[in-house]
């Protein structure tokens, strides 16, 4: 069997932030992970235990105390540079005075630095890809929460990210939008093919969504499990939130976060 492409890998990885003195506090610490391209990694964990910081450090947003981290095949600063990897935040974080259009189009007016990917496509196709079609000329403060993060979405992809790094989009939206949104994404990364890091706090989501889940525990943050839930997907990446084996990934997903929070 051939192996696979990686997209993301970490030996030994720490992250942290600088205190009043300059010295890094960790965050993370000891992390190793490998992430295959074209793969949908759901990332749960306590409040503090370094989910955002992860992500951050594979967008080159914070660099690494310690260990190697590796994001496709080089260092976490080319793959920015080269614009092969978007961030999605759990705030839209879109411009009211632009159209949304415009909120789509801003990677291409701002930054600098090669896209290896010639953009073939228009902001209205990815809007309509997420289910803006008609959209384009409406303004932020015209839109529901849902549809906004549609836009950030749409930008996001605008580039031809080869990864998608996701923090809690979902998280301030209501049950029933969260889940139409889950399908959405899903489309879209079966029609991409981007490989997927997505944080949240909710473990029906992280169950639904990903191909496997790691569970991070906290103080340092470290990894507590990464349980892989490709048996119980069907050939669109699917499985029934009611479905038997997936409450049993619920359950053991609760005992492992009550057991972390209760370490740490």
């Amino acid at each position: 069997m051939t192996s696979p492409i990686i997209a993301i890998e970490a030996a030994g990885l720490a992250v942290g932030y600088p205190d009043e003195s300059g010295a890094v506090a960790p965050v993370l610490q000891g992390v190793d992970l490998s992430v295959a391209r074209g793969e949908f990694l759901t990332i749960l964990g306590p409040s503090g235990c370094g989910k955002s910081t992860l992500l951050r450090a594979v967008a080159d947003l914070l660099p690494p105390s310690s260990g190697k981290l590796s994001v496709l095949g080089g260092t976490a600063e080319q793959a920015r540079r080269r614009r092969k990897v978007a961030f999605v935040f759990q705030d839209a974080t879109l411009l009211p005075w632009r159209t949304v259009r415009q909120n789509v189009e801003l990677p291409l007016k701002i930054g600098r630095g090669a896209i290896e990917t010639p953009i073939e496509t228009d902001a209205e196709e990815w809007l309509a890809l997420v289910g803006l079609a008609g959209f384009a000329d409406r303004y932020p403060n015209q839109l529901s929460g849902g549809q906004r993060q549609r836009v950030a979405i749409a930008r996001a992809l605008l580039c031809n990210p080869s990864i998608l790094l996701l923090d809690e989009p979902f998280g301030a939206l209501d049950e029933i939008t969260r889940d139409r949104l889950n399908d959405e994404l899903l489309a879209i990364w079966r029609r991409t093919g981007t490989t997927i890091l997505f944080v949240t706090h909710s473990i029906m989501e992280a169950v639904y969504l990903g191909g496997r889940v790691m569970v991070l525990a906290a103080h340092p943050g470290r990894v507590q499990e990464i349980l892989d839930l490709s048996a119980m997907k069907d050939a669109d990446g699917r499985s029934a939130r009611e479905a038997p084996e997936a409450i049993a990934a619920m359950v053991h997903l609760r005992g492992l976060l009550a057991a972390g929070a209760s370490a740490s």
